[in-house]
């Protein structure tokens, strides 16, 4: 027997809408596993492909099979096992072609699990799946970094490789037009003189002939030393660069430091502004992210010193919002970018601070943001800060919003429920 073995690679994405049905009719399994992967990994490492495996009953597929059909006559034997009646007992696991596995094999053969891979881009859709920015608005700038060249027209000077055919033979036609006319058309009249005088003998004398004859051989000598294509006809197409508009977006990231919040409470917020800014920049082209920490005072730092960094004393909030509304108005104009804002803390606030934090969450910041998020991370009943912040979600339940964890594993259901869809 031959074998025909295909190695021709797939070219031009030619199995590409078959992988998008097979996503599609296994979705929930890959939902499930980009579930569980999220809950393993690192956040650091969440942006990578996964490998989904599914169980060999989920992929087998039905078949068409000529049944027994028709009238039959058969004497079956009898046996020493059962009586009229006995009910049959179920098989024991693995036996069987009906078993959920393939069970041990003497022949050392048997049937895998079917194990694919997913890429980046699909991972992080089924990841980001349902969930939509609140208040997305893509405020489109001139942006001076990115260009685009359009067309503007036409210009007598160019490359070679820009030059437009059809302008320049009508720019030369209508040059020699403009050049030629004139001598044309009192060529045209010298030869009607001089088919009258071949019509009508004696109406030129030959002086008369002479002279027109000659003004014909000069008038034509003019024509022909017009050329045909001079440098001024030349056409090219004129190309000038557009900057691109571009969505750009910054987000903000507060977080206590102070002596009762301990590292592991730091990495729970790491968790949770990483994968904040990884949704980000799924729905920017540009973003930016600044960091602010503070205890009793705030002060912008980077990213190593905001998450590793402890100090002593107390709580003043306020401090981080009044930072915060300082570098917008310096450096982020509200017509210009998307303000996203994510803080997290343990609850824990100076007695007459939370009070200023509201006032300057909903009169300052709040107009000029897309949305605010906060998380609590403690297992303790809620401060006063809570509080304060429970009154600006009901006020403003669409920019604002605030969930509390406890560890690690409420990040990803907390972030689903802050960033789902909502109902038009």
């Amino acid at each position: 027997m031959s074998y025909i073995i295909d190695r021709r690679l797939n070219a031009k994405k030619k199995s590409t809408v078959n992988r998008q049905r097979f996503l599609q009719r296994y979705r929930e399994h890959i939902k499930r596993a980009v579930s569980d992967a999220v809950d393993k990994r690192s956040i650091t490492d969440i942006d990578k492909g996964e490998q989904i495996s599914i169980p060999k009953r989920d992929i087998n597929e039905p078949r068409f099979h000529h049944g027994s059909g028709g009238i039959n006559t058969r004497v079956f034997p009898g046996n020493d096992q059962f009586n009229a009646g006995d009910e049959i007992e179920r098989p024991p696991s693995n036996s069987g072609n009906g078993g959920a596995g393939p069970g041990a094999s003497d022949s050392g053969e048997g049937m895998d699990d079917f194990v694919f891979q997913i890429s980046q881009e699909e991972f992080l859709n089924f990841m980001f799946e349902d969930l939509a920015l609140p208040n997305l608005v893509k405020r489109q700038l001139a942006g001076n970094e990115e260009f685009e060249l359009r067309r503007a027209g036409f210009s007598n000077e160019g490359s070679p490789g820009k030059i437009n055919i059809v302008r320049s033979l009508r720019s030369a036609n209508l040059r020699r037009i403009a050049l030629t006319s004139k001598n044309k058309r009192r060529l045209r009249e010298i030869e009607e003189e001089l088919e009258k005088e071949l019509d009508m003998p004696g109406s030129l004398s030959a002086e008369q002939i002479r002279a027109l004859n000659e003004e014909a051989t000069k008038l034509g000598a003019k024509v022909k030393r017009i050329p045909w294509l001079d440098d001024f006809d030349l056409k090219y197409n004129l190309h000038v660069k557009h900057p691109i508009p571009t969505s750009k977006a910054v987000m903000f990231c507060l977080m206590d430091v102070s002596g009762s919040m301990d590292q592991s409470t730091k990495d729970v917020a790491k968790r949770f502004f990483l994968l904040l800014y990884l949704f980000l920049q799924r729905n920017y082209e540009r973003t930016e992210i600044v960091f602010i920490r503070h205890h009793t005072s705030a002060k912008e730092v980077d990213e190593q010193e905001f998450f590793y960094s402890r100090e002593t004393g107390g709580t003043i909030v306020s401090s981080a919002l009044k930072l915060m509304n300082e570098i917008v108005e310096e450096r982020y104009p509200a017509t210009e970018w998307n303000i996203y804002g994510a803080q997290a803390s343990d609850g824990d606030n100076w007695n007459d601070d939370s009070e200023v934090c509201y006032r300057i969450l909903n009169e300052s910041l709040l107009p000029k943001l897309q949305y605010f998020s906060y998380i609590e991370i403690t297992s303790r009943a809620h401060q006063a800060l809570w509080a304060s912040y429970k009154r600006i979600v009901e006020q403003h339940p669409s920019v604002f919003a605030m969930k509390q964890l406890i560890d690690a594993r409420d990040i990803y259901p907390v972030f689903r429920e802050l960033f789902q869809k909502k109902a038009a």
